[in-house]
């Protein structure tokens, strides 16, 4: 089955850095839309970023000129680069997948993705 384990998550300074890893195993598909979402307590789960297997690549308004998602197709490993973090950045971060199409059509909806990471906690401290 498929199974997407991330790590990297941790807590950082305001303005710190961190680099969110999420190793893909067994996913059936060679097309693919792959995507960050983050989840605060009490709050709805979030889109972050999203990369196609055309590469393509969204990012939400709160991730831009801050965040990049990459897809190292040879290492089977989706990575989220987050600079310049912000406390409100501070949230539970999940990697998803979709079960195969090539386009992110709805990249911030988590219902268009069916395979998901446990989670990791990033913590941004003022």
């Amino acid at each position: 089955q498929v199974q997407l384990v991330e790590s990297g998550g941790g807590s950082v300074q305001a303005g710190g850095s961190l680099r969110l890893s999420c190793a893909v195993s067994r996913y059936p598909h060679a097309s693919y839309c792959m995507g960050w979402f983050r989840q605060s307590p009490g709050q709805k789960r979030e889109g972050v970023a999203s990369v196609d297997s055309d590469g393509r690549l969204t990012y939400a308004d709160s991730a831009k000129g801050r965040f990049t998602i990459s897809y190292e197709k040879t290492k089977s490993t989706l990575v989220l680069q987050m600079n310049s973090l912000k406390p409100e950045d501070t949230a539970m971060y999940y990697c998803a997948a979709d079960r195969g199409g090539g386009y992110c059509y709805t990249p911030e909806d988590p219902d268009a993705f069916g395979y998901w990471g446990q989670g990791i906690q990033v913590t941004v401290s003022s």
